[in-house]
């Protein structure tokens, strides 16, 4: 019995020793290397998984397409581009910076002597503290306030002079008989002087190139005893201003077949014509209305400065130095042509101003016809 334990015992070490291979089987080898064991040993690798559904199902609102990714993409700009150096600049030579400087010390003293020019006049012609208000003129247009430096305003506003209610109690017009005085000459302020006679050479080197005719027409300068005899005859002072104009041009003189320069289309009179005038005046109308007297015909007040051979006049307010015009129609109006015009140096800035840029003045302008100076109503 045992020694047939034995024996099957042998044969069945033997069929197991045939049953296993001799060795173990080559191990494949990867470009890279060696495979892991428990690769070898796992088999062949499972199948890949099917991918789950989306969802929710595209398209999903807010998602951003391909082409919405490619419109929104980042895109090279011009300010990304390398700049290329500029070239070094050569510095100047000492010659053109001591030409610069001088040119720029040079321009810096213009501006300082004009803006002292321009502070000087203000000073000297300021105008008064009256109030006006803007509205329209009688005739349709627009009218403008000109100070005695101030430029018009623009064409959209005008002004009106507040007109107080006439008083119709007549009485005799004390202006028009003035008590007698000595002549005394009083000396014109060299600043009023200077700034009227820049006006005048303005005047008449526009005149001297489109107008020469006219330009002979001026009359000389007047003399500081006639100015002074008439003052002390009407009993009025002369602004500077227009003492400083009469001082350089004494009115205007009759030219055969040429009409005599003036403003507004008047003609400039001398000392003795307003002398003249001004009596005639007060002889037509001697009375007082009552009330402002700026708003009678005529008051012995006023100086009449030009007239237009039809009876009409611009005149000047003794006391208050604004320009006015009286007609043969018995209105007096401190508007000539639809503007105020604060002083006799006011006058000739406006028309120096409107000469050399061909613009109106209210509803005036000046234009140069065969040599002459013309009005014509715009």
């Amino acid at each position: 019995m045992l020694s047939a334990a034995v024996v099957a015992a042998v044969a069945v070490l033997v069929v197991r020793s045939r049953r296993r291979p001799a060795g173990p089987a080559p191990e494949a080898r990867s470009p890279g290397g060696p495979v892991p064991e428990t690769q070898s040993q796992a088999g062949p690798a499972p199948a890949a998984e099917s991918p789950v559904a989306q969802w929710p199902p595209a398209p999903i609102l807010g998602t951003p397409t391909v082409k919405d990714a490619e419109r929104y993409a980042a895109k090279p700009s011009v300010l990304d581009r390398p700049s290329r150096p500029l070239p070094p600049r050569q510095p100047l030579d000492e010659a053109t910076r001591r030409g610069l400087t001088r040119w720029a010390v040079a321009g810096l003293v213009l501006v300082v002597l004009a803006a002292g020019v321009q502070a000087l006049e203000s000073a000297v012609f300021s105008g008064g503290t009256e109030e006006v208000t803007v509205a329209t003129t009688e005739q349709g247009g627009v009218t403008a306030v000109l100070g005695d430096l101030d430029e018009p305003i623009p064409d959209h506003a005008a002004v009106r002079d507040p007109v107080p209610s006439p008083s119709y109690v007549s009485s005799s017009d004390a202006d028009c008989r003035p008590r007698q005085a000595a002549p005394r000459v009083r000396k014109v302020d060299a600043k009023v002087t200077r700034a009227v006679n820049r006006q005048w050479r303005r005047i008449e080197a526009w005149l001297e190139k489109n107008a020469p005719r006219s330009r002979r027409t001026l009359a000389g300068p007047a003399k500081p005893q006639a100015i002074a005899a008439a003052e002390a005859e009407l009993g009025l002072r002369f602004p500077d201003d227009l003492r400083a104009s009469l001082l350089r041009h004494n009115g205007s003189r009759f030219v055969t077949g040429t009409g005599a320069f003036g403003f507004l289309g008047h003609a400039n009179l001398s000392v003795r014509e307003i002398r003249e005038n001004w009596r005639m005046l007060c002889e037509i109308d001697s009375q007082d209305m009552g009330g402002d007297p700026r708003t009678d015909w005529w008051d012995g007040r006023m100086l009449p400065v030009s007239d237009d051979g039809m009876g009409n006049h611009l005149v000047v307010d003794s006391a208050r130095r604004d320009v006015g015009q009286t007609d043969h129609e018995g209105v007096m109006s401190f508007r000539p042509a639809g503007l105020r015009i604060r002083s006799y140096y006011a006058l000739l800035k406006t028309t120096a101003d409107a000469l050399e840029q061909g613009r109106s003045i209210g509803y005036l302008r000046p234009k140069a016809v065969g040599g002459e100076l013309a009005w014509d109503v715009s």
